[in-house]
């Protein structure tokens, strides 16, 4: 979600507090400020909005000091104004903080009752004020933040000025990342390698619970109970280069082109093409006892989910259950002994699946793990992780993780069939076969680009927009229905084809487009028939198929999108891509913020 970075440095760190900030606007904010440590004064910028606000009452307002912190905010509790961005600040220290403190109510009313003022709706403040109050009583910061940290609950990554003590920053975490950067006489704080790629590659993770002092020298990190640890300095491989949008006009645009290419890349790291057959990373459990899963995520990689349930039943005759993270706790899942649970995270942070693992794997779960960030807190926890290999994604609306979780989650499903007995060797070499075309079928979807950039214009003006799709293509036609909702404000719903005369028929006249996931198949018949329902009603139908299908069934159509004829298995990668670019030509018409869209966050790190 928000974004931290603090610099205890050689040099001026104020513009490259900013720099860093710049790197992870990908994350989504609706403000940001910053705060160094400058003559015995915390000198704090804070603005609405985005970043060239802050850069604007920097121009005016310059904040000097070779010891700073910075933050972008997405707003949890209280409004984004000013008065709520971050840093916090009192006479003594200033803070950043992803997360959520959630006993910050009887923390603040019990603080108000000693007398402190508030100046900020937020929960933030709150740790302000303790780490204060605890520093005004003669408290080294250390001692501070060892007093103060026990008391918070929720999630949080904290950075740390002092208003005394210009030549260190303290952080901690717990439930959210925050990594250790180091450098030639500077040390960093950020919430991920990326935020730190142009300062640093030598990196290290914290881990849950852990705090740590920085200063010019280098890190000293402490656990929950306050024992100095040491955390492994790595070489993080993530460079500033990774982030830039070449000739693309949007990351999303440039994400989207991405993906037969990062596609090959996460197959080639679980099949063998040679022998065709599936290699997954070692594991220290009999996948073969596996006899039931439970699939839980978010969003966009739900969606992979739904698609990887028709596959583990299909191919592997393994029942599958699928929750969304944020209901999975809560209704007190039965979760039999022997089972896997199954985690799909793009960030691999996502507080709701981060805090559903946790729960797996008190009640006896082996756990597995579909990340983008093999470093990430799911990856660190996790029996057996699956990374996918798609870089960084920056767009907020997710698009390449989204190809390489289901280009993992068909290399599972197919390893498990066999080791389940379900699928020959033949079999197995037929499925790798396929997989292997899917990024040369990717790029042949790709080159309709311009023809559904010319038809957005359709799409556009409506209100209401309905997907249908049966089979693995219903999870499509809901993840189609998302990347509308998120980069272009429409109002999308998607369906099983079969359920729209269950109700959402009722929607359907000239205004409605109706957006229908067909490859010809077995199930092509009786989606036409849905389709013949719709334009009989006056629906508008964008059909989206192959060259069979569009011949059999394209008469009628207010547009129609040609796709490659492609096995079954790789549909849904396949058939992401057009739904992905119609969303993108869409909000492009539409004039919106594609990268950034209002309200939305990257990695959501709060419940």
């Amino acid at each position: 979600m928000c974004g931290i970075i603090g610099i205890v440095g050689k040099d001026q760190v104020a513009d490259r507090l900013v720099d860093g900030l710049k790197r992870m606007e990908y994350r989504g904010y609706d403000s940001a400020g910053v705060c160094t440590v400058e003559g015995g004064q915390l000198v704090r910028r804070r603005a609405e909005g985005k970043l060239g606000n802050l850069v604007k009452e920097l121009a005016g307002n310059p904040a000097p000091g070779l010891v700073g912190i910075a933050h972008t905010r997405w707003a949890t509790h209280g409004a984004p104004t000013t008065s709520n961005a971050h840093p916090h600040a009192t006479g003594e220290v200033a803070l950043v903080h992803n997360g959520i403190i959630e006993n910050f109510k009887p923390l603040r009313e019990a603080l108000q009752a000693r007398g402190r003022s508030f100046e900020s709706e937020t929960d933030t403040e709150v740790v302000a004020h303790l780490v204060s109050e605890q520093v005004e009583a003669g408290q080294s910061p250390t001692e501070a933040v060892q007093a103060v940290l026990p008391q918070l609950r929720g999630a949080f990554a904290l950075a740390i000025a002092f208003r005394r003590h210009p030549d260190l920053l303290i952080g901690a975490r717990l439930g959210s990342p925050l990594v250790v950067g180091y450098g030639e006489g500077e040390t960093y704080l950020g919430s991920d390698a990326l935020a730190l790629a142009p300062l640093t590659q030598k990196i290290a993770y914290l881990e849950e619970g852990d705090w740590v002092v920085i200063t010019r020298e280098g890190a000293q990190i402490f656990d929950s109970a306050n024992n100095p640890v040491t955390r492994e300095i790595t070489t993080s491989g993530v460079t500033a280069a990774t982030i830039e949008k070449g000739n693309y006009r949007h990351f999303m645009q440039k994400e989207i082109f991405e993906q037969p290419t990062v596609v090959a890349q996460t197959l080639s790291s679980y099949i063998r093409p040679l022998e065709q057959t599936v290699a997954l990373p070692q594991m220290d459990f009999d996948l073969s006892a596996i006899d039931r899963i439970t699939i839980v995520a978010c969003g966009t990689s739900f969606y992979a989910g739904m698609v990887a349930k028709y596959w583990f039943e299909t191919f592997a005759r393994v029942p599958v259950d699928i929750d969304v993270a944020s209901e999975f706790r809560y209704r007190d899942p039965v979760l039999q002994p022997g089972g896997l649970a199954l985690f799909i995270s793009q960030s691999g942070e996502t507080a709701d699946t981060l805090a559903a693992l946790r729960h797996c794997k008190a009640n006896g779960q082996t756990i597995a793990v579909v990340v983008n960030v093999p470093t990430s807190s799911m990856a660190r926890e996790a029996d057996l992780l699956l990374p996918t290999h798609a870089g960084p994604e920056i767009g907020v609306a997710s698009t390449k993780a989204f190809t390489c979780q289901l280009a993992v989650l068909a290399a599972l499903a197919a390893h498990l069939a066999l080791k389940k007995g379900k699928l020959s060797a033949d079999e197995e070499r037929e499925i790798v076969k396929h997989l292997i075309e899917a990024p040369a079928a990717l790029n042949a979807a790709l080159s309709h680009d311009e023809e559904i950039a010319a038809m957005a214009h359709l799409v556009a003006p409506a209100r209401d927009v309905l997907y249908l799709g049966r089979g693995p293509d219903y999870p499509l036609a809901l993840e189609g229905a998302l990347k509308l909702k998120e980069i272009s404000y429409i109002h999308a719903e998607g369906y099983a084809s079969g359920e729209m005369k269950h109700g959402p028929i009722a929607l359907i006249d000239e205004a409605v487009p109706v957006i229908v996931l067909a490859p010809s198949g077995p199930l092509f018949e009786k989606t036409v028939s849905n389709m013949q329902e719709v334009m009989a009603r006056g629906g508008k139908i964008v059909l989206i198929s192959d060259a069979e299908g569009l011949a059999e069934a394209g008469d009628g159509c207010m547009a129609t999108i040609e796709m490659p004829k492609v096995h079954p298995l790789i549909a849904p990668l396949v058939y992401a891509v057009p739904v992905q670019l119609l969303a993108y030509h869409v909000a492009v018409a539409k004039g919106t913020d594609v990268d950034q869209p209002r309200n939305l966050a990257k990695s959501v790190t709060v419940e």
